[in-house]
């Protein structure tokens, strides 16, 4: 028993170890894909498709945006907007009483009028932050009137995609007057920094990654080097992922026009965070993103929206508890896509059928899609899909099943050539050596021959096995198709059929060991030609057995037969093969081992096989098939 158990495990452990070669080298060559960055492009795509298919969330109240919009540059009738309207909307803005503004427009150059009137504005108000551009190409510096600490810098980068999914919160940027470095903070962070201040919130160095920040011990996930889909980004400062806010309107928006018109509620404004800049298409502040299903402008968002999202995510990390994006290090992504990698290897093990691998390799696509959706959702976890839906598809579709299905085609041919070749010696054996014995050991029993015909039909047994066995050898060494009948003939079965079944015929009627031969006294023979190019050597093998079988059974069981045909005749595009002789019929309606391979014969030929008395006495025994295939 447990030897039996430990073949079968080599056997499989064989099996896998050849089928399944091609479906571990895909998953091997798509790890290296990634680890070179070949598949960032395809996880950022299933990135933004997932974070577009997310459920619709409420609007953020802790943000708003004053947008200058095209209908303000046409209500103040010039553009850019002269300082002189920037400093009325700051003062009108304070009378709200809002936490902290940030104002969205480079104001390094004046455009008059109202330029020293906004610069006094700039100085006198301490929870207004301006903005510089810190990084080429176009480097801008912030207002001259503003401290350092009051300034964030707004530079946002992109991926190779030209799409935009990543923010710098801080930084550190070498002064060239003084070659110091100095840290930078962005828009976001000095605003977010001042509303939870006036929370009592500090912020904090993370614990797990010092190069982080952490508040009420939450550490912002950072970008590194290998993060989620990005290989070899670089990872200076302190870059996050953008976890958009997926809402058609995910912050309340009043224009220019509005706030001076004083049309805007007092409450939408206090104690918020106030974001002022451009909102037209004249001001060439447009990003890009998918990750968003409801953009005005397709597939683009402007800056100040882009800096109200970090914001947003931020705030409602530490007080809602919404999750940030993060990811697994490597060794967990890696584990991930070798466990994905390997689904369909094992599903074409155990499917072994193109259809039914198909739809499983649909299910384990579904499930992977929707344990990424899942994640990324429920604890903002980014995680590899693409990989692993490449792998899925392109071994799941018909490489592993194919390669595991070809080889155990493979396995079970070699097991049908084994009972083939057993059934065809056990045939020989049967048709030959066997019938010479029971001649022998019948006169033996009788004692009705002399003592040395009987030494001499054992000498003939001995020579039919030992001819038998250098019969088999040479076969096994060599291409040659042949067979070997019970009388010593050997068939090269290359010929026409119709000659092998003459030769069959007339070489075993010559047998002097089936004594009901020699009581035959007519014997009629006609085999029709037929163009045999559709049967196969191991068919046209079997037919002659077939004859040499039908033949014998009538030497061995047929009393009192005196007549005998043997036909293969071709009509109505049918080949029918039999042979039929006047004796006693059949005894016994038993089946021998004969009858039940020559039903197996039948049936791969696509034809029948019947074996039953005719009236008023004998027997007929049949094989029957259409040639062409």
């Amino acid at each position: 028993m447990k030897r039996r158990i430990w073949n079968r495990i080599w056997k499989e452990f064989g099996l896998w170890s050849l089928a399944a070669r091609p479906g571990i080298t895909v998953l091997l060559l798509v790890m290296l894909i990634r680890i070179a960055g070949g598949m960032q492009s395809w996880e950022w795509m299933l990135l933004d498709t997932m974070l577009r298919l997310r459920p619709v969330e409420k609007p953020d109240e802790r943000v708003v945006i004053v947008g200058i919009d095209e209908k303000d540059i046409e209500w103040v009738k010039q553009y850019p907007i002269p300082d002189e309207k920037i400093a009325e909307l700051l003062t009108k803005l304070e009378t709200y009483k809002p936490l902290a503004i940030g104002l969205d427009i480079f104001k390094n150059v004046p455009v008059e009028p109202g330029g020293e009137k906004l610069a006094q504005i700039l100085r006198a108000n301490s929870n207004i932050i301006g903005i510089e551009k810190i990084f080429p190409p176009g480097e801008t510096s912030p207002p001259q009137s503003l401290p350092t600490e009051r300034v964030g810098f707004v530079d946002l980068f992109n991926d190779e995609d030209s799409k935009n999914r990543r923010y710098l919160l801080y930084t550190k940027k070498r002064n060239k007057s003084n070659n110091i470095n100095e840290d930078k903070y962005s828009l976001a962070l000095q605003l977010v920094t001042k509303y939870l201040k006036t929370q009592k919130i500090e912020l904090e160095t993370g614990k797990n990654d010092p190069y982080t920040i952490m508040v009420r011990g939450i550490e912002l996930p950072r970008i590194t080097e290998n993060f989620g889909g990005y290989v070899k980004v670089d990872d200076g400062g302190l870059p996050i992922l953008m976890n958009f806010r997926n809402s058609e309107r995910p912050f309340n928006v009043v224009s220019l026009r509005d706030i001076l018109s004083q049309k805007v509620d007092a409450k939408l404004l206090r104690d918020r965070i106030v974001l002022v800049g451009n909102r037209n298409m004249s001001a060439g502040d447009i990003f890009y993103t998918s990750a968003l299903p409801n953009l005005k402008l397709s597939g683009q968002i402007y800056g100040i929206d882009y800096h109200a999202h970090v914001i947003s995510q931020i705030l409602s990390s530490v007080i809602d508890s919404r999750t940030m994006l993060h990811s697994w290090g490597e060794f967990g992504e890696y584990t991930w896509i070798f466990l994905w990698g390997f689904l369909p290897i094992i599903i074409g093990r155990l499917t072994q059928s193109v259809w039914r691998n198909l739809l499983s390799v649909g299910v384990a696509i579904f499930c992977l899609f929707s344990c990424g959706y899942m994640m990324l959702w429920v604890w903002g976890l980014w995680i590899p899909v693409a990989p692993s839906f490449l792998i899925l598809a392109v071994n799941g579709v018909g490489l592993s099943a194919f390669a595991f299905y070809q080889h155990d085609k493979f396995l079970r041919s070699q097991i049908n050539e084994r009972q083939s070749t057993i059934q065809n010696t056990f045939t020989v054996i049967h048709n030959g050596p066997l019938q010479t014995l029971a001649y022998g050991l019948k006169h033996m029993r009788a004692q009705d021959i002399p003592y040395e015909q009987l030494v001499g039909q054992f000498e003939k047994l001995d020579r039919e096995i030992r001819e038998i066995g250098e019969f088999l050898k040479l076969e096994a060494l060599t291409t040659e198709e042949s067979l070997r009948l019970g009388s010593g003939l050997i068939l090269e079965l290359n010929r026409p059929l119709h000659d092998l079944l003459y030769e069959v015929y007339s070489s075993t009627l010559e047998r002097k060991d089936f004594e009901h031969f020699k009581t035959i006294k007519v014997k009629i023979r006609n085999f029709d030609p037929i163009d045999d190019k559709y049967l196969s050597i191991e068919e046209k093998r079997g037919i002659c057995l077939f004859l040499e079988e039908a033949l014998c059974n009538v030497g061995k069981h047929a009393q009192g037969v005196k007549r005998i045909q043997a036909s293969g005749v071709y009509s109505a595009s049918k080949y029918n093969l039999w042979v039929k002789d006047n004796g006693s019929g059949i005894k016994s309606k038993l089946e021998n081992k004969g009858t039940k391979y020559f039903k197996i014969l039948a049936k791969q030929l696509g034809g029948e096989f019947r074996r039953e008395s005719v009236s008023p006495c004998g027997t007929i025994c049949e094989l029957s098939w259409k040639p062409m295939k």
